[in-house]
């Protein structure tokens, strides 16, 4: 997806949404925004001042679009199914961040085994990833409790993954992933709980900003 001038969004949305803008460096102008907290999965966002509840909604919508390296058409589909989940009795608001967090490019990446969803969505295209012990380069696949994410035998010792073991010794996968080392991969345990949203990303209100376009 391609991406304008990332400091200048980050900034914009009060948000460090990208990588490089995840460093000690770089700052939201002036200071890091503060703001108001969300529904039940969401959490702190930037509100600029005189900012309205349609702005708010959307700079939420951005955030999470470009957290997650989405395009419009992509992130909207994942809100329709969310809200088509209501229902069925389903928390349309938690439904959101469970069916991004279950892409399969998120979830190599929730594993620690790139720096960035963008190198994880690269890794799956390049065909390094295995889903059940079956090639995958779809990065939007989405997986499912049960589900077995691997590196191909085959590419486990390029450099991309020199050093693996090394890496994440100190690295904590979320709660949902269970890390399966001689696989280099993990299993898919649980759904995403809605305890783990972004605590930057109110997801209530980007259900609100698509109920009013």
């Amino acid at each position: 997806m391609k991406i304008g001038p990332k400091f200048k969004i980050a900034r914009r949305l009060g948000s460090r949404v990208f990588p490089k803008t995840q460093t000690t460096k770089f700052s939201i102008s002036g200071s890091e925004r503060g703001g108001k907290t969300g529904g039940k999965t969401g959490g702190r966002g930037g509100r600029g001042r005189g900012l309205s509840e349609y702005g708010q909604q959307l700079i939420e919508k951005q955030k999470a679009r470009y957290t997650y390296g989405l395009k419009e058409r992509q992130f909207a589909s994942y809100v329709a199914a969310a809200r088509a989940a209501r229902s069925r009795s389903v928390n349309p608001v938690a439904k959101l961040f469970q069916l991004l967090e279950s892409r399969l490019d998120n979830v190599i990446f929730r594993l620690g085994l790139t720096p960035s969803r963008a190198a994880a969505r690269q890794l799956v295209t390049h065909g390094h990833a295995l889903v059940n012990g079956r090639r995958v380069n779809v990065p939007s696949y989405r997986l499912r409790v049960g589900d077995r994410v691997a590196i191909r035998p085959q590419s486990r010792d390029s450099g991309l993954f020199k050093n693996l073991t090394e890496k994440l010794k100190d690295y904590t996968a979320p709660v949902w992933l269970a890390w399966q080392e001689a696989e280099k991969g993990g299993e898919v345990k649980a759904e995403p709980p809605a305890s783990e949203a972004p605590a930057d990303i109110d997801f209530g209100a980007i259900l609100e900003f698509y109920s009013r376009v």
